[in-house]
């Protein structure tokens, strides 16, 4: 099921932004197999039971020791017929280990490879360790983020790693396929973390520029610096979030929280911004989450609850549209985007590699007899 339910997939195992990439391909309908370590890479986090892991979700994976000659053969025999290959070490790894992409694709022409890195394929700073806080420092995106006269503060790694990372990713490797129906050729994808972070703040190089955007941060509309666009704790302790910036929709809040309307006329002067802010965070301390979702949720005040991600899979929204799916005890996010024709198949379990399935994990790929050989040889 799914749009890419044709295309296969290698995935040589790697950790955040790949394996992201990597799952949306998969939960769009493309078969994957993942190639692991046979011994385990120190990442720094834990990892939990493997069910819990859902950037290995909707794959198979075999087990192999890319150092050795006879691992890096059945590799490239499995790329001879795959239509795409995805692996996130530096620069230079793959191509010692005769897993790069020239001698790829002199196996395959048709392939697109995929390389997932923090600073990109080539750069001063290529070789480089670094992680998602690393790469959205240097893009511009984390100065910007934080409260006024606060230092920039570190969101979590989906701004770098899953976003500018594994979503640009995807985009480029579907492009590549796309350019392949002209040219019946791959290429390489080189999506670089530090360069999709910077691209996604495209508007804010371009709002800085015409002088729309302050760079100090905390003072604009859209990063907390206007009271009418931020978070605010209720009586309960927790926190709602508002966002009306277009003025109808603010002078509809005012009206349910039963403010002054001349708060409205000039809701975008900056020098009334702090008296607003004492208003709304004094008023929003009167009631409790629930009672202010109660009166302001579905209206058109741009009003959510700020929820965890513990309670985010039981809000009503999500529920009426099944946005959430259990699987082996695990609630989780449903596929997205969703597809009218050709809707994505609900996640399977992942599963860590299993010498017993070894021949399941390569019976799309090669056949019986085949497999039965690589069991052999591989030991």
């Amino acid at each position: 099921m799914g749009p890419l339910a044709d295309l296969k997939i290698i995935e040589l195992a790697g950790i955040g932004p790949g394996p992201m990439a990597v799952t949306m391909l998969a939960d769009m309908g493309a078969t994957v197999l993942r190639i692991d370590r046979t011994v385990a890479a120190d990442l720094g986090t834990p990892k939990g039971r493997v069910e819990t892991q859902l950037l290995r979700r909707s794959r198979q994976e075999i087990a192999l020791d890319l150092k050795h000659p006879p691992s890096v053969e059945l590799v490239l025999e499995l790329v001879a017929q795959a239509d795409v290959l995805i692996e996130g070490f530096r620069p230079g790894v793959t191509e010692r280990l005769g897993l790069g992409p020239d001698v790829c694709m002199a196996r395959n022409p048709r392939l697109v490879y995929g390389r997932i890195t923090g600073w990109g394929q080539h750069g001063p700073l290529a070789h480089a360790a670094g992680h998602d806080i690393n790469y959205i420092a240097i893009s511009g995106t984390l100065h910007a983020i934080g409260r006024r006269g606060q230092p920039p503060t570190p969101p979590m790694a989906l701004l770098g790693d899953m976003a500018g990372g594994g979503m640009f990713l995807v985009a480029g490797v579907l492009a590549a396929l796309h350019e392949r129906t002209r040219s019946g050729l791959g290429q390489v994808v080189d999506a670089a973390i530090c360069e999709g972070a910077a691209a996604l703040a495209t508007a804010s190089f371009g709002s800085v520029a015409g002088g729309t955007q302050n760079e100090e941060r905390g003072t604009n509309i859209v990063d907390s610096g206007a009271p009418f666009y931020d978070v605010y704790e209720c009586q309960d302790g927790k926190w709602i979030s508002i966002g009306p910036i277009e003025a109808r929709f603010h002078r509809e809040l005012l009206e349910r929280l039963g403010l002054p309307a001349t708060q409205s006329v000039s809701h975008m002067d900056r020098t009334h911004w702090e008296g607003a802010r004492e208003v709304f965070t004094r008023t929003f301390r009167t009631r409790t989450r629930d009672q202010w979702c109660d009166l302001l949720e579905g209206s058109d005040v741009c009003f959510a609850p700020v929820l965890s991600f513990k309670e985010a899979p039981d809000h009503p929204h999500f529920v009426s549209r099944g946005s959430f799916v259990e699987v082996a005890g695990v609630r989780q996010p449903m596929p997205a985007p969703r597809f009218s024709r050709t809707p994505s198949a609900v996640p399977r379990v992942p599963q860590a590699p299993d010498p017993a399935r070894f021949g399941q994990a390569l019976s799309g790929w090669l056949a019986s007899e085949r497999i039965d050989q690589w069991r052999s040889r591989l030991g």
